[in-house]
Order: C-alpha cells, then structure tokens, then sequence
C-alpha cells in the first residue's frame, strides 16, 4: 500500500534558522510549525522531515548532539499533540559530492522506500530553493515557505504554492489533496 507523505526541511520551515543549530536549547519551533503538523498527522500523512546538517562534517556539532536537537524537536511538537513520523539527515560538507545533500534526492528515496511512499500523493515543503528543486525531481508538489527568511529569493523552479507559514502550507495542502481525490 502506498502512503501519502509531506516532506519537510527542518531549519527555517519547522524552526528559527540558527546557523548550525547545535545546540538542543538554540531550537525554536516557528510560529504555526506544530499547528501546522498535527494538521498533516491528523490527515493521515506521513510526517518526514529531510534536512542538510554539514554542522556535523564542519565540526561544530557531533551526530549525538543532532539526536539530541531532534529530540527536544519532538518534545516541543509532542506539547501540541503533532509529531513527525521520520527523520532523514545528511551529516556530509556540501563539497563532499554524496547523494544525499538536498537537493539531490537520496534520503527521499531512502524514506520512500522505508515507508512506502508514493510520491504523486506527497509534497515537499521547505524554506530554500533547493527543496522546491528537490520536490520537482521526484515529483512531488512544493511549497515554499518564507516565513524565516526574505521572501524575494531567487528561485528557478517555481513552487505549486508560496506562504509565509507551516499552517497555511498544510492547510492549501488539505484543500489540494481534496481536489485531486474528487477529480
């Protein structure tokens, strides 16, 4: 059987973009992240986030640290009753060449194929042009956030849909999904 998911970047989509956050008490969840989340949990979508943390291959958080960090995530998504069912991370330098960097596509397949994700059902929502690439390359639909940066960036791939906030990404994501299942 195959799932419907969103994919989601973690850093200024679900949380305050700190430079490499690495610190569990440096991580804030952005106003409407939670709210946004339970909406999708409640919908039945697979919650998974997919996220570049070379903070790791710099030197300037270890990957028991990054565990850490993604445990206070669940906890603060835990007090609004939303929760992410996945978490995919790639820990290499952005001059590394892996597969897995965003946004090439490595840890989506890697998380298709874990949860059985068909990806005509499923979205990727981020906050940086690379994930709108990304979810263009599996064929997904993309939203773009703009809540924690300047919304004029340069984006080459346009996204099916731009707002300033995880509820409002989840709630067009309810009205789209029910317009694709009634056609």
């Amino acid at each position: 059987m195959s799932n419907k998911a969103v994919f989601l970047d973690r850093d200024g989509t679900i949380n305050r973009d700190v430079p490499y956050c690495s610190r569990p008490g440096d991580f804030e969840l952005l106003p409407g992240a939670a709210e946004g989340i339970r909406l999708l949990n409640e919908a039945g979508f697979k919650v998974i986030v997919i996220t570049n943390q070379s903070g790791i291959a710099r030197g300037y958080f270890t990957e028991e640290t990054l565990v850490r960090i993604h445990d206070r995530m669940k906890e603060l998504l835990a007090v609004h009753t939303a929760h992410v069912d996945a978490i995919y991370y790639c820990p290499h330098h952005p001059d590394n060449g892996c597969d897995c960097r965003k946004p090439k596509t490595a840890l989506y397949h890697r998380a298709a194929k874990d949860m059985g994700i068909d990806y005509q059902l499923s979205y990727v929502i981020g906050d940086m042009p690379l994930d709108i690439q990304a979810g263009r390359l599996l064929g997904c639909k993309t939203i773009l956030v703009t809540s924690d940066k300047n919304s004029s960036k340069d984006i080459n791939e346009v996204p099916d849909y731009i707002t300033g906030n995880l509820i409002q990404a989840s709630k067009w994501i309810m009205r789209d999904f029910r317009q694709v299942r009634t056609r």
